[in-house]
């Protein structure tokens, strides 16, 4: 790819070959209207999410909610456009896309979709995704949404939009690398969903579920029973009391020593895209919310539940609505921390304990109260936590990976068109 030169009406990175300014057209110059079907009803019913682009109506919806409307659907061939002129918060004006994996499709009548007579599909529908027509497209709007929830903007109205192509061959390049682009995405968001999926499956089979003392799978060479114990027996559990946050906890947006919030515990990890520092804060007086390895962090107001283990000293402190679990027993705080995050510890210890009130809240007492099935065997426990740890750790590559390849592709949908 090569860095523009001067003032030419070219994007900032293009492909090695390609020098000729991009031309400004009606879209109604390059496109012709799809409408209509042949009658056939049995094909695939889709819809736009802004999301995930065409969904099939079964999938997004659990069932085809067409009804008698399908018959008035129009039929979709593969490289064929729909424009879903519905407003949403990712696409305030609507969105464009290519349908890519089906041959044919039957999708709504109210979409305005249309194919390209010369050019690249592929093309107009990561225009759109740079979000470059939507100044046009506001000033298309009359009215706001009309009753169906759809912008007010007509299919010639839709056509009259201008855009700047380049050649045919330039936009086959842009349309290539960037379909390369969404299919390592989409190969991510996958693996990703299989093993969430895995970790799901095998939490719940891993662990016995309530009233039994046996998980329904285990390693070889371990056979005893599970032990019931209550984590105030085996854990020292405690907050950051009100009157320690406000009396000795200083806030900053910069430092060193972050305070650990109910938003910064997700999923098992700790999120730290939006943190508090606390590096001005009286320490003398907060020894007893500092966080060390191995320390457990559950959230008990508002999204109760969510646990996150400490992998580094000196770093964190806690911040009000999370507390601290430290294990003082010989039982493995991994192990512990993975036990907490199954469905069936959920559903039955941790949300019969919730006080019903406007938010939802535990008492460090309820959490004291908390059973939890423990192997007597701590080796057992090691296994199972270094299991639960692998597949974190393939589920957090394949998210990283995930995240660089989106800000790749958003970096280069703002650099590859003009």
């Amino acid at each position: 790819m090569n860095k523009k030169k001067e003032s030419k009406v070219v994007p900032n990175v293009r492909f090695k070959g390609f020098t000729d300014d991009w031309k400004q057209r009606k879209l109604g110059e390059v496109c012709l209207r799809v409408q209509g079907n042949d009658g056939r009803m049995d094909l695939p019913t889709l819809t736009i999410s802004a999301s995930n682009g065409w969904m099939n109506q079964e999938d997004r919806f659990s069932g085809n909610i067409a009804g008698k409307e399908q018959k008035n659907y129009t039929l979709l061939h593969k490289g064929e456009l729909s424009y879903n002129h519905g407003n949403s918060k990712l696409a305030k004006y609507g969105t464009v896309f290519s349908l890519q994996s089906y041959k044919e499709a039957l999708v709504p009548r109210v979409y305005h979709s249309f194919k390209v007579e010369k050019g690249s599909p592929d093309f107009i529908e990561y225009y759109f995704a740079t979000k470059l027509p939507d100044r046009e497209l506001g000033k298309l709007i009359s009215s706001g949404a009309r009753m169906d929830g759809l912008l007010n903007i007509g299919y010639n109205e839709f056509m009259g939009i201008q855009m700047l192509f380049p050649s045919v061959e330039e936009q086959k390049q842009i349309s290539n690398y960037f379909r390369s682009l969404d299919h390592l995405i989409t190969l991510h968001q996958q693996k990703i969903t299989l093993l969430t999926k895995l970790k799901k499956t095998m939490l719940e089979k891993m662990f016995p579920k309530k009233g039994s003392v046996i998980p329904e799978f285990r390693f070889n060479g371990f056979a005893n029973a599970w032990e019931q114990r209550k984590l105030g027996d085996i854990a020292d559990v405690t907050k950051l009391a009100g009157f320690e946050f406000t009396e000795h906890v200083v806030y900053s947006d910069e430092g060193n020593i972050i305070a650990l919030r109910g938003l910064n515990i997700k999923n098992g990890q700790l999120i730290l895209d939006d943190v508090k520092y606390i590096d001005g804060s009286n320490f003398s007086k907060l020894s007893r919310s500092k966080l060390f390895i191995n320390d457990i962090m559950f959230t008990y107001v508002g999204t109760v539940g969510e646990v996150a283990i400490i992998k580094e000293n000196d770093r964190f402190y806690l911040a009000p609505n999370v507390s601290r679990i430290r294990v003082k027993s010989d039982d493995s705080p991994k192990f512990i921390s993975h036990y907490m995050r199954t469905d069936n510890f959920k559903n039955k210890v941790i949300f019969p304990l919730i006080a019903t009130s406007s938010q939802p809240a535990l008492s460090m007492e309820n959490i004291r109260k908390f059973t939890i099935n423990i192997p007597i065997n701590r080796e057992e426990q090691d296994y199972l936590a270094k299991y639960f740890d692998s597949l974190d750790h393939l589920i957090n590559l394949h998210q990283r990976k995930l995240d660089m390849l989106k800000k790749l592709k958003s970096a280069c949908l703002s650099e590859m068109f003009i």
